[in-house]
């Protein structure tokens, strides 16, 4: 069988990302029903923030998809999804102002943001790459065990990206929330279901870095063990 330990932590990997998404999901469709008592939608509510941060040349713009949400920092664009968009609610409002969120870090140079921006070519290549280095370099590993090292090399690129990506997506989130908590955006109850919600996006952020780690950590042994025989 081919590389079983690679298996079975993918299979790891999936089976937590997939609970965690889920509870995002129920998460979401949870706080869809807490309405805002200011009506706005979460069209409203971006535009809003945006404005709020003195930022007037990103347009908020409508994506197809469900939790489509981001921001595109080439055509400065804030892009929600239909739910999020059209509704006017707590989880809508939190997705919103996340979003906006990365605006205002691209807009204040979050050294983070600039840090994982600049990453996303060399990341484009090493994704297009690593499986099949990696898929080479496992069967090859006593007669050419440097095959594997490069996609080790390869890999820990993706896997930094992932790293540096948390505290973009953390960032984002503590400023969503200060700001509707500060310009009091949100009831009480209606903040609960925001920060819960971002609560759990972060996590799907968080369980692909760990993921990402263990996996690298794997294949350094694997190349380690190699080398020693």
């Amino acid at each position: 069988m081919f590389d079983l330990g690679s298996m079975i932590i993918g299979g790891i990997v999936m089976l937590v990302s997939w609970l965690v998404s889920n509870r995002l999901q129920s998460k979401f469709d949870y706080y869809s029903k807490v309405h805002l008592r200011n009506g706005m939608s979460g069209a409203e509510i971006a535009e809003k923030m945006l404005a709020d941060h003195g930022i007037r040349d990103v347009k908020v713009i409508s994506t197809p998809g469900r939790l489509t949400d981001h921001y595109n920092p080439a055509d400065k664009t804030v892009n929600l999804s239909e739910a999020v968009y059209n509704q006017r609610n707590a989880a809508a409002a939190a997705v919103a102002a996340h979003e906006c969120g990365h605006a205002v870090q691209h807009a204040q140079a979050y050294s983070w943001l600039t840090m994982r921006s600049k990453m996303v070519p060399m990341v484009q290549i090493s994704s297009s790459l690593v499986q099949w280095v990696l898929i080479g370099g496992i069967l090859m590993i006593n007669k050419f065990p440097s095959l594997l090292l490069i996609g080790i090399i390869l890999f820990a690129v993706t896997t930094l990206f992932s790293i540096v990506t948390l505290p973009v997506e953390y960032d984002a989130s503590n400023r969503a929330l200060a700001w509707l908590k500060n310009k009091n955006m949100v009831s009480q109850q209606e903040y609960a279901g925001a920060e819960d919600s971002l609560k759990w996006a972060a996590r799907t952020y968080l369980v692909a870095a760990i993921g990402s780690i263990a996996t690298l950590l794997y294949y350094v042994m694997r190349y380690v063990g190699a080398s020693r025989d």
